[in-house]
């Protein structure tokens, strides 16, 4: 995963920029602390309670973005057991990998449980503490993921069975939100978020899985279509 130059902050939010690139909001050195820059991040991070952009950490810091950028890289790296560096700058030696990852997605950078240990996160979280969508919560999702915008007769017609409830849950779960009306029919569109995006692990919807290896055959489609009609 990579840090790009997409990872951008919303109009106005920034601080006062000086000539050099650097935010002027104080006289935070971060390199004077124990653990220097890498450490202040993983503190940010662990007190954020969702994704954070690099140049919002540049500002809160008041570093320039390139600096920051590099080291929530060498911190990826360093979690996934890679050296700190394309560098080598540690000699090149790996390091263990750590239950947990520095995840670059559509919202910014956040810290997260690697998926290999559901199993142990599993364990420890009682089944009644964790709420899991349904199964036709699922396929709602699914079919709003790769058709949207889509409407919910749409959904409906898809499944073969009304779907109100199932997209009240996504919607109230956050990973599906209204995308304006229907042209034709002023039904409500919905689309997929940020959060879905967060979940699947993803950063846009052009990185989905393609669903041509699920897909029939097309003379065992037509023939399908023909026992149908008889």
């Amino acid at each position: 995963m990579s840090a790009d130059d997409t990872d951008t902050e919303p109009a106005g939010s920034r601080g006062p920029i000086e000539g050099d690139g650097r935010v002027d909001v104080g006289s935070v050195d971060v390199e004077a602390l124990p653990g220097g820059l890498p450490a202040c991040l993983e503190a940010l991070l662990m007190a954020a309670d969702q994704p954070q952009h690099t140049e919002g950490i540049a500002q809160a810091l008041g570093l320039e973005v390139g600096a920051v950028r590099r080291a929530l890289v060498d911190v990826q790296r360093e979690y996934d057991g890679e050296p700190s560096d394309e560098n080598g700058r540690d000699g090149g030696r790996p390091g263990r990998p750590r239950g947990f990852s520095l995840r670059h997605g559509a919202r910014g950078w956040q810290l997260v449980t690697r998926a290999v240990y559901e199993p142990v996160v599993a364990a420890f979280v009682t089944a009644g503490q964790t709420a899991r969508l349904s199964q036709a919560a699922f396929e709602a999702l699914a079919i709003i993921a790769y058709r949207q915008p889509v409407t919910r007769a749409q959904i409906a017609g898809i499944r073969g069975v009304n779907s109100d409830g199932v997209v009240r849950s996504l919607l109230v779960r956050g990973l599906v939100r209204a995308d304006g009306v229907d042209p034709e029919t002023r039904a409500e569109r919905l689309s997929t978020t940020d959060l879905f995006l967060d979940h699947m692990g993803i950063e846009s919807l052009d990185d989905l899985p393609s669903l041509a290896p699920f897909m029939p055959a097309a003379d065992t489609a037509i023939k399908d279509a023909l026992q149908a009609g008889d």
